[in-house]
């Protein structure tokens, strides 16, 4: 799941709306929305913009990524 969508998770099960986000974060609401359902990317700045407005950590809806081992998406010649 994408950031995007864990934010509109939590935005559903606080019962904000998006449009309510869009007005405080001044981030246009068709550009909010193609983010919440993982059609676009957000910015760093949006993303901490949002988390601002929601009053949560930046982290909350970030997990750790890991390098995948050498070799493993590359074929053998």
């Amino acid at each position: 799941m994408c950031v995007g969508e864990k934010i509109k998770n939590y935005l559903k099960s606080k019962g904000i709306t998006q449009t309510h986000i869009s007005e405080k974060t001044g981030i246009a609401l068709p550009k909010l929305n193609l983010a919440l359902n993982g059609n676009r990317r957000l910015t760093f700045e949006e993303y901490e913009i949002i988390c601002g407005v929601l009053g949560v950590r930046v982290d909350m809806f970030l997990e750790a990524k890991y390098p995948k081992a050498l070799g493993e998406d590359s074929k053998a010649n």
